[in-house]
Protein backbone atom coordinates (compact mmCIF):
# COMPACT_ATOMS: atom_id res chain seq x y z
CA UNK A 1 0.00 0.00 0.00
CA UNK A 2 1.30 3.30 -1.11
CA UNK A 3 1.63 6.40 1.18
CA UNK A 4 0.44 8.57 -1.83
CA UNK A 5 -3.18 6.80 -2.20
CA UNK A 6 -5.77 8.74 -0.12
CA UNK A 7 -8.47 6.22 0.43
CA UNK A 8 -6.19 3.81 1.93
CA UNK A 9 -4.98 6.30 4.84
CA UNK A 10 -7.05 5.59 7.91
CA UNK A 11 -5.96 9.52 9.02
CA UNK A 12 -7.96 10.79 6.22
CA UNK A 13 -11.24 9.24 6.86
CA UNK A 14 -11.97 9.76 10.20
CA UNK A 15 -10.92 13.64 10.04
CA UNK A 16 -13.14 14.23 7.64
CA UNK A 17 -16.90 13.47 8.29
CA UNK A 18 -19.24 13.14 5.15
CA UNK A 19 -21.64 15.31 4.34
CA UNK A 20 -24.50 13.31 5.62
CA UNK A 21 -23.02 13.16 8.87
CA UNK A 22 -22.02 17.32 8.96
CA UNK A 23 -25.67 18.05 8.17
CA UNK A 24 -27.02 15.10 10.70
CA UNK A 25 -24.36 16.97 13.47
CA UNK A 26 -26.13 20.52 12.53
CA UNK A 27 -29.49 19.22 13.14
CA UNK A 28 -29.02 18.04 16.52
CA UNK A 29 -27.42 21.20 17.85
CA UNK A 30 -30.01 23.37 16.50
CA UNK A 31 -32.90 20.72 18.22
CA UNK A 32 -30.85 21.11 21.16
CA UNK A 33 -30.71 25.16 20.81
CA UNK A 34 -34.90 24.89 20.01
CA UNK A 35 -35.13 22.62 22.72
CA UNK A 36 -33.67 24.40 25.81
CA UNK A 37 -35.13 27.58 25.01
CA UNK A 38 -38.32 29.37 24.48
CA UNK A 39 -39.56 28.94 21.23
CA UNK A 40 -37.45 31.62 19.57
CA UNK A 41 -39.89 32.26 16.61
CA UNK A 42 -43.16 32.55 18.49
CA UNK A 43 -40.66 34.91 20.89
CA UNK A 44 -39.95 37.17 17.41
CA UNK A 45 -43.38 37.27 16.40
CA UNK A 46 -44.58 38.56 19.59
CA UNK A 47 -41.75 41.22 19.51
CA UNK A 48 -42.55 41.72 16.16
CA UNK A 49 -46.37 42.68 17.10
CA UNK A 50 -45.51 44.38 20.01
CA UNK A 51 -43.12 46.52 17.89
CA UNK A 52 -46.55 47.25 15.47
CA UNK A 53 -48.47 48.16 18.70
CA UNK A 54 -46.29 50.37 19.70
CA UNK A 55 -45.76 52.07 16.08
CA UNK A 56 -49.50 52.72 15.71
CA UNK A 57 -49.55 54.22 19.33
CA UNK A 58 -46.19 56.25 18.38
CA UNK A 59 -48.22 57.30 14.72
CA UNK A 60 -51.62 58.59 17.14
CA UNK A 61 -49.50 60.24 19.24
CA UNK A 62 -48.14 62.45 16.61
CA UNK A 63 -51.41 62.57 14.91
CA UNK A 64 -53.19 63.97 18.11
CA UNK A 65 -50.17 66.15 18.81
CA UNK A 66 -50.55 67.43 15.20
CA UNK A 67 -54.33 68.33 15.69
CA UNK A 68 -53.99 69.95 18.71
CA UNK A 69 -51.73 72.22 17.20
CA UNK A 70 -53.36 73.10 14.58
CA UNK A 71 -56.03 74.02 16.97
CA UNK A 72 -53.87 75.96 18.97
CA UNK A 73 -52.56 77.86 16.22
CA UNK A 74 -55.96 78.26 14.94
CA UNK A 75 -57.56 79.62 18.46
CA UNK A 76 -54.16 81.97 18.40
CA UNK A 77 -54.94 83.68 14.86
CA UNK A 78 -58.45 83.56 16.02
CA UNK A 79 -58.53 85.66 18.83
CA UNK A 80 -54.81 87.76 18.03
CA UNK A 81 -56.95 90.67 18.05
CA UNK A 82 -58.03 90.42 21.47
CA UNK A 83 -55.85 93.05 23.37
CA UNK A 84 -56.62 95.86 20.72
CA UNK A 85 -60.25 95.29 21.07
CA UNK A 86 -59.42 95.80 24.59
CA UNK A 87 -57.96 98.80 24.03
CA UNK A 88 -60.49 100.28 21.86
CA UNK A 89 -63.04 99.44 24.29
CA UNK A 90 -62.88 102.56 26.55
CA UNK A 91 -62.94 104.85 23.49
CA UNK A 92 -66.50 103.19 22.29
CA UNK A 93 -67.39 103.95 25.90
CA UNK A 94 -66.51 107.43 25.72
CA UNK A 95 -68.02 108.01 22.18
CA UNK A 96 -71.37 106.96 23.63
CA UNK A 97 -71.21 109.00 26.52
CA UNK A 98 -70.45 111.97 24.67
CA UNK A 99 -73.37 111.16 22.37
CA UNK A 100 -75.51 110.49 25.48
CA UNK A 101 -73.91 114.22 27.29
CA UNK A 102 -74.64 115.91 23.70
CA UNK A 103 -78.38 115.33 23.52
CA UNK A 104 -80.19 117.24 21.03
CA UNK A 105 -78.79 121.19 21.31
CA UNK A 106 -79.48 123.23 17.97
CA UNK A 107 -75.15 123.98 18.85
CA UNK A 108 -74.43 120.35 18.83
CA UNK A 109 -75.97 118.92 15.52
CA UNK A 110 -73.19 118.53 13.39
CA UNK A 111 -70.75 117.54 16.12
CA UNK A 112 -73.23 114.69 17.61
CA UNK A 113 -73.73 113.47 13.35
CA UNK A 114 -69.56 113.25 13.33
CA UNK A 115 -69.81 111.06 16.40
CA UNK A 116 -72.47 109.39 15.43
CA UNK A 117 -70.62 108.34 12.28
CA UNK A 118 -67.28 107.42 13.93
CA UNK A 119 -68.85 105.40 16.77
CA UNK A 120 -70.57 103.18 14.12
CA UNK A 121 -67.60 102.68 12.40
CA UNK A 122 -65.63 101.63 15.15
CA UNK A 123 -68.42 99.55 15.77
CA UNK A 124 -68.53 98.05 12.24
CA UNK A 125 -65.34 97.51 12.11
CA UNK A 126 -64.88 95.74 15.50
CA UNK A 127 -67.71 93.36 14.35
CA UNK A 128 -65.94 92.21 11.41
CA UNK A 129 -63.37 91.50 13.78
CA UNK A 130 -65.83 89.17 15.07
CA UNK A 131 -65.86 91.55 18.64
CA UNK A 132 -69.89 92.13 19.01
CA UNK A 133 -72.10 93.62 22.49
CA UNK A 134 -73.24 91.33 24.78
CA UNK A 135 -76.76 91.87 25.14
CA UNK A 136 -78.12 92.01 28.57
CA UNK A 137 -80.42 94.09 29.11
CA UNK A 138 -83.92 92.18 30.40
CA UNK A 139 -81.68 89.44 30.47
CA UNK A 140 -81.09 86.19 32.70
CA UNK A 141 -78.26 87.38 34.98
CA UNK A 142 -75.26 84.75 33.74
CA UNK A 143 -72.06 84.85 35.74
CA UNK A 144 -70.12 84.25 32.27
CA UNK A 145 -71.26 87.28 30.65
CA UNK A 146 -72.02 89.79 33.29
CA UNK A 147 -70.04 91.74 36.12
CA UNK A 148 -73.02 92.36 38.93
CA UNK A 149 -71.82 95.56 40.44
CA UNK A 150 -75.48 96.00 42.44
CA UNK A 151 -78.91 93.88 43.44
CA UNK A 152 -82.35 95.98 43.70
CA UNK A 153 -85.53 94.85 44.63
CA UNK A 154 -88.32 94.63 41.85
CA UNK A 155 -91.43 93.12 42.01
CA UNK A 156 -92.03 93.87 38.05
CA UNK A 157 -89.15 91.62 36.57
CA UNK A 158 -88.09 88.18 38.33
CA UNK A 159 -85.18 87.72 40.64
CA UNK A 160 -81.65 87.47 39.07
CA UNK A 161 -82.36 89.59 35.92
CA UNK A 162 -80.61 92.40 34.66
CA UNK A 163 -82.42 95.63 35.66
CA UNK A 164 -79.70 98.06 34.00
CA UNK A 165 -76.44 97.85 32.31
CA UNK A 166 -73.99 100.04 33.77
CA UNK A 167 -71.09 99.57 31.13
CA UNK A 168 -71.58 97.39 27.99
CA UNK A 169 -69.54 94.16 27.68
CA UNK A 170 -68.54 93.08 24.73
CA UNK A 171 -67.28 88.98 23.12
CA UNK A 172 -65.00 88.08 20.44
CA UNK A 173 -66.59 84.86 18.98
CA UNK A 174 -67.04 82.82 22.23
CA UNK A 175 -64.30 84.50 24.76
CA UNK A 176 -65.62 87.16 26.73
CA UNK A 177 -63.45 90.17 26.23
CA UNK A 178 -65.06 92.59 29.05
CA UNK A 179 -67.93 91.44 31.00
CA UNK A 180 -71.47 93.71 30.88
CA UNK A 181 -71.40 95.42 34.03
CA UNK A 182 -74.94 95.27 34.80
CA UNK A 183 -77.42 96.25 37.96
CA UNK A 184 -79.39 92.92 39.00
CA UNK A 185 -82.85 92.33 40.21
CA UNK A 186 -84.00 90.87 43.56
CA UNK A 187 -86.80 89.52 44.98
CA UNK A 188 -89.07 92.50 46.37
CA UNK A 189 -89.10 93.08 50.41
Amino acid sequence: MSADNPQNDPSQESTQPTGETQATEENVSADAYFSTSDDPIQQLKQDLVDAEKRVLLAQADLENFRKRMRREREDELKYANMPLLADLLPVVDNLQRALESAGTGEQAGGIVEGIKIVEKQLVEAMKKRGCEAIEAQGQPFDPNLHEAIMQQPSADVEPNTVLHVAQVGYKMYDRVVRPSQVIVSKAAE
